[in-house]
């Protein structure tokens, strides 16, 4: 048997390199000029909107110490103001709390309404879906002078306010997981005769329920914060006492009002973590 003569190591090395450059690149050369240029155009997107803007440069040069001024007048904390805002600071937190109640309950058939799997025909899930960007398109504050102008200045139209931006939010999240169920226990309760109801209920609601709660708790807890800024409108709440103290120049007032507020906010981050690392 004649023996072919091996390689040197000169020519295997050669191999290497052909096969696998020196330099190692994370992208292609193609790729890398297309992400420069969205990079660039990204760039070019921001110059212009800057340009468009008719935004005074002259104000950042004293900007610090309009800052500085302005924490000094804050300094110290008027802490007889306190029992003052805890009344309405509990009046916020029910508004969060009730919007959020009301949100769910109508929530749930519109997720239906608005689910591909669900709903009856094309029909009812493009009425399903405009309910959704209808109600996520506008703000909080935008429905609570709606409802003020409804209902009159109150906690009411601040309950409406939070309870109208949140059933899109729940209602598409629930949505999409309604159109993620599992076809088995679907399947098998529709062989037992059941209606449609029947199926949606036992059959779809029980998988997307942890997504329901968990979601729920979430927007709860943004709702505790918009909730905060509603009685600039008149929708009742906290932001109310906020507003006026900022009206009248009473900056250690607002300050008390502010520390309230981000309290808290941190303590209904604090339960929605809690309860969200229970349902997962």
């Amino acid at each position: 048997m004649v023996q072919r003569p091996r390689a040197g190591k000169a020519a295997v090395n050669t191999e290497v390199q052909k096969r696998y450059p020196e330099v190692w690149r994370r992208h292609a050369p193609l790729e890398t000029a297309t992400n420069w240029l969205w990079v660039a155009a990204v760039a070019l997107a921001c110059a212009w909107s800057v340009s468009a803007l008719d935004i005074e440069w002259i104000f950042f040069k004293d900007a610090h110490e309009q800052a500085i001024d302005l924490a000094q007048r804050m300094w110290p904390p008027r802490w007889s103001y306190l029992p003052s805002i805890v009344a309405p600071l509990l009046e916020t937190i029910h508004i969060a709390t009730l919007g959020t109640a009301i949100a769910v309950v109508f929530s749930i058939p519109l997720a239906f309404l608005a689910a591909r799997n669900t709903t009856a025909n094309s029909f009812t899930w493009a009425i399903g879906r405009a309910l959704l960007v209808a109600s996520r398109s506008v703000n909080t504050v935008i429905w609570g002078l709606l409802f003020v102008a409804i209902f009159g200045p109150g906690p009411l139209a601040g309950i409406a306010a939070v309870a109208a931006r949140s059933v899109g939010f729940l209602a598409k999240l629930v949505a999409e997981a309604i159109e993620e169920a599992e076809r088995g226990p679907i399947e098998a309760i529709e062989a037992t005769g059941a209606g449609t109801f029947q199926t949606y209920v036992v059959g779809i609601l029980p998988q997307v329920m942890p997504i329901l709660i968990g979601t729920t708790v979430y927007r709860w807890d943004i709702n505790v914060r918009e909730s905060s800024v509603l009685g600039f409108v008149g929708a009742g709440g906290i932001g109310i006492y906020l507003y006026a103290s900022i009206n009248q120049f009473a900056w250690q007032q607002v300050l008390i009002a502010l520390l309230v507020i981000l309290a808290v906010v941190i303590a209904s981050e604090a339960v929605s973590a809690w309860i969200r690392e229970r349902i997962s």
